[in-house]
């Protein structure tokens, strides 16, 4: 069902009021960071997936309009999942990190469509990121796409104009930022250490096969 014009203009300003990103100082790759540092109650709930006794954490910091991240997700997120999350040798998270204001919003859908659905939402939009990040009308897109993860047209309204979970975003990505020297998506912390840039599948089973070893 199509929303009014003046509701779906509001969903259009929401978009429009999110707060762009200052981007934080450019740092080496492979820095280091405590995991315990990391792994500190965040702005959002982490929604971990894998065994909590895992002897790798793997965090991921991505954007829902990054093109690297999306490519990711395809090309290099099944084997991770399959061959080290679901044997119970990775533990793994990703948080926000949004690029901009659409960016930002899907994150947003994400955390409102509940604990539940969050990762469904997250890669039904790396999924479908070409169809709505990168269209004439992105807030009309976004919301034809999330309908199929069953938001309706008030639930999005509704999500896009909570500031509340808008602050928390936006904070993720500020500790981010100034906490662990996160610039650029996606970056990929691996028991602490910093890894920016795409992971390919041998890159990723490069890093992971010492650590996995016991």
């Amino acid at each position: 069902m199509r929303g009014s014009a003046p509701t779906r203009r509001r969903a259009l300003l929401a978009l429009a009021a999110v707060a762009g990103l200052a981007a934080a100082p450019a740092l080496a790759a492979d820095q280091t960071f405590p995991v315990a540092e990391l792994m500190a109650e965040p702005p959002l709930p982490d929604m971990w997936m894998g065994s909590k006794d895992a002897p790798v954490t793997v965090i991921e910091y991505a954007s829902m309009t990054c093109t690297h991240c999306a490519a990711f997700h395809a090309e290099t997120w099944p084997t991770l999942k399959s061959k080290y999350i679901d044997t119970g040798k990775v533990r793994f998270v990703l948080r926000e990190f949004p690029l901009d204001p659409l960016a930002t919003a899907g994150f947003m859908l994400g955390r409102c469509a509940g604990p539940e659905k969050r990762n469904a939402v997250l890669d039904l939009l790396f999924d479908q990121q070409k169809n709505w990040a990168f269209v004439d009308k992105p807030a009309e897109a976004l919301e034809n796409t999330v309908k199929q993860a069953g938001i309706t047209h008030d639930a999005f309204a509704a999500c896009l104009k909570d500031q509340k979970l808008l602050g928390q975003v936006n904070a993720e990505r500020d500790k981010a930022g100034t906490a662990f020297k996160v610039d650029a998506t996606p970056t990929f912390y691996i028991n602490g250490t910093k890894h920016a840039g795409e992971l390919s599948v041998p890159e990723l089973d490069k890093i992971l096969a010492p650590l996995v070893k016991s």
